[in-house]
């Protein structure tokens, strides 16, 4: 993680230039089957899946601070990349990367993102 999407980069890019765009006062995560500039592919609806809000700490990398957990009721496939979004649904895709390893949902279940496992650095 992660790679910046296309509206990050431009939203960046005007910060930088002193237009200062409304940058996210809440990041949230999101799981899907895949991703690209304009953010993940294949994110899961309905069976009790839902975005979770991420509070990110530190001074150079930014780490996860509490593990983030996505309570499934029912199977969702294969997951293999998480995005960062700036709202709980919908919204503006900032970042994404892949997951260390395949997230096989099958049935209900969690998949659980461990306190610091999420950082972002060198973007």
């Amino acid at each position: 993680m992660p790679t910046l999407t296309d509206y990050a980069r431009n939203m960046l890019a005007r910060a930088l230039c002193g237009r200062a765009p409304a940058l996210p006062a809440i990041v949230y995560a999101g799981l899907g089957t895949g991703a690209g500039a304009g953010g993940l592919t294949g994110e899961p609806a309905g069976n009790g899946y839902a975005r979770q809000r991420v509070i990110f700490t530190g001074t150079g990398a930014q780490r996860n601070t509490e593990a983030l957990r996505f309570v499934f009721t029912g199977a969702a496939g294969g997951l293999t990349h998480l995005g960062l979004y700036d709202a709980a649904s919908g919204g503006n895709a900032l970042a994404y990367g892949p997951l260390a390893q395949t997230a096989s949902v099958t049935g209900p279940g969690t998949v659980t993102i461990a306190a610091e496992a999420l950082t972002l650095n060198g973007v």
